[in-house]
């Protein structure tokens, strides 16, 4: 990732400018032939009528040549259409890419699915939501790795030998931005829905074989012969049409006891055709690919490897339920049943599909939705070059590191403040006035430590951790509805995170202003038993706060605690924030000066 800010978006630009020059030129191909079709179509009719004068052969040539011509134009057009809107996705991603380097993040996909009031952190650290970290880094192709990677940001990793792994992975699929853009651009051609793949999945996990049975193959090796058989001696030699109705017992007597079970088998399948093509697509982009890192080459042999790859089946699988699709043309469908026993030869070729590859297809659905995760980490590495891979380390707790920055602010904007913290027990008071920064330094931290436990790089010069658990309480609410007011809002947090720590689990804790939801004397008694229980619980992390008395916990005690503050300046009747971290407790307030400022008198 050695580039820097403005080269990384030159080079959004200049993509955009290609693909759009691509788009223009596409158009207007599309445009042409769409006029050429016309011109052919009503070119054959003249020409079909201009020929009945000259005898049904000529009429014969000018239908296969005209319409061959219309159909081939057809064709050509389709290709053009999809093309067409694989430039469109690459267009729309180019154009977001650099809208996220200016932090505009309003059309994006907010995942407020995924968002969980009693979970841990993700509230307080805007994981999912309006102007979050999961618009940040989103680039999925496809609905399981969107769920892959919100479940990475809500459950992070906490084994180093995975994390380096990870870091490997993200690191090699950030020097691939081209690559990544058309995988990306793949997955936005269809979209699919959010129960699509499970049911394919489901189908696919159940053993059936009604129909690959000597059986019905010889019936659908004798039914055309008879089917057209009987057609011929009608047309030719006038034979009573009763003996087709006659035949008709067949086809009918074969398809009609088995009907619900082909239903059921196509109503798994129906209309999949492009979902499954799009994920051919897909498997066929990832193994074409040279890859070197060790995560992502298991996942190559994986869809590799088996009989034949995963791209190739799936095709296969696609152009079966294309095929299947057909019987909801109803005439279509009547006519390939009577005479070639459609449904059965469909079903025949699904469970010969399911046999050889059934078993495999969730594996590969899975590995494409870890690939997508994994590609979604890399575009934001790539869309953030001034960001770092963190060092991991194996001491019992660490947190170090310097210039930590908030990734939801533009770099040349942000102030950027260090944070050091060795060992278990170990916790950082953060005095400050309003306004001057305490706030954003906690979920700068914690969203960075989130950032590190997923692989990914984080906003920092250096950042050395130890992957841990972690919990926060910086916006606790209270709830009408189950009539909670906001100080037992906050106990019931405050709870949580003791219960954790007796069970024996290692915290890493970022509270925002604790127990505010109470009287001052109660506040500043009721914090200094929670900061030492949590320090006697081995607890480590931040505690921002306004009460200046929980700063004497650094004589209590030495080892554990330490103050350190963000100051505001007042000059020329104005304030003035550095908005940078210095030791000691804060002696600076503001709140009677920007009261006084908006008029209010005090």
């Amino acid at each position: 990732m050695n580039k820097t800010k403005g080269e990384v978006k030159d080079f959004f630009k200049k993509k955009l400018s290609e693909f759009n020059e691509q788009l223009a030129v596409t158009k207007n191909i599309i445009q042409r032939i769409s006029t050429f079709r016309i011109i052919t179509f009503l070119i054959t009719v003249l020409g079909i009528y201009i020929a009945t004068n000259m005898g049904w052969a000529t009429v014969i040539l000018v239908v296969f040549l005209g319409f061959g011509v219309f159909i081939f134009l057809v064709i050509k057009q389709s290709k053009l259409m999809k093309n067409k809107g694989r430039i469109e996705a690459l267009v729309a991603i180019n154009e977001t890419e650099i809208d996220l380097l200016s932090r505009k993040q309003e059309h994006k996909n907010e995942g407020k699915q995924y968002i969980s009031d009693e979970h841990p952190f993700a509230t307080d650290l805007d994981i999912f939501g309006k102007k979050s970290l999961f618009q940040l880094i989103d680039r999925s192709a496809t609905n399981r790795g969107e769920e892959k990677l919100a479940e990475t940001l809500n459950n992070p990793i906490k084994s180093n030998e995975l994390l380096l792994k990870r870091q490997q992975a993200v690191k090699e699929l950030a020097e691939k931005p081209s690559w990544r853009q058309e995988f990306q651009a793949t997955g936005k051609l269809f979209n699919e829905s959010a129960s699509a793949i499970d049911g394919l999945i489901n189908w696919a996990s159940e053993k059936s074989n009604f129909f690959n049975k000597p059986i019905y193959r010889l019936f659908l090796f004798l039914n055309p012969i008879i089917g057209f058989g009987v057609v011929f001696l009608i047309v030719f030699y006038e034979l009573n049409f009763s003996l087709f109705l006659l035949f008709l017992l067949l086809p009918f007597s074969i398809l009609v006891p088995k009907l619900n079970l082909i239903n059921r088998q196509h109503g798994l399948l129906s209309k999949k055709s492009e979902l499954l093509t799009k994920y051919a697509e897909l498997f066929k982009l990832f193994e074409k690919e040279a890859f070197a890192s060790e995560i992502i080459l298991s996942h190559k042999k994986l869809l590799s490897g088996s009989q034949n790859s995963a791209s190739f089946a799936v095709e296969k699988l696609s152009k079966i339920s294309a095929k299947f699709d057909f019987r909801l043309n109803f005439l279509v469908g009547i006519f390939l049943n009577i005479f070639f026993l459609w449904d059965i030869l469909q079903s025949i070729r699904l469970e010969k599909w399911k046999s050889s590859h059934g078993i495999f297809l969730n594996e590969w659905f899975e590995s494409m939705a870890e690939i997508d995760e994994l590609s979604s980490f890399a575009g934001f590495a790539f869309a953030h070059p001034e960001s770092t891979f963190p060092i991991i380390s194996t001491n019992e707790f660490e947190l170090t590191a310097t210039n930590l920055k908030h990734p939801f602010l533009e770099s040349e904007n942000c102030v950027g403040n260090d944070v050091a913290i060795g060992g278990l027990g170990q916790f950082r008071i953060i005095t400050g006035a309003n306004m001057a920064g305490k706030s954003t330094y906690l979920r700068t931290v914690g969203i960075n430590l989130i950032l590190a436990m997923t692989g990914s790089p984080v906003i920092a010069e250096n950042f050395v951790f130890t992957p841990t658990d972690l919990f926060t309480g910086i916006k606790t609410s209270d709830s009408l509805q189950e009539g909670e007011s906001y100080f037992f809002a906050e106990l019931k947090r405050l709870k949580e995170i003791i219960n954790h720590l007796e069970k024996g689990q290692t915290l890493f804790v970022i509270l925002d202003e604790i127990l505010r939801g109470t009287n001052s004397a109660d506040k500043q008694k009721g914090s200094k038993a929670l900061i030492e229980q949590l320090i006697g619980l081995k607890a480590s992390g931040l505690i921002a706060t306004h009460d200046l008395a929980l700063g004497e916990l650094a004589d209590l005690f030495p080892k554990n605690v330490q103050n350190q503050r963000f100051e505001v300046e007042i000059e020329n009747n104005e304030l003035k924030f550095d908005y940078l971290l210095k030791e000691g407790v804060s002696q600076n307030l503001n709140a009677t000066f920007l009261m006084k400022k908006m008029g209010i008198t005090v």
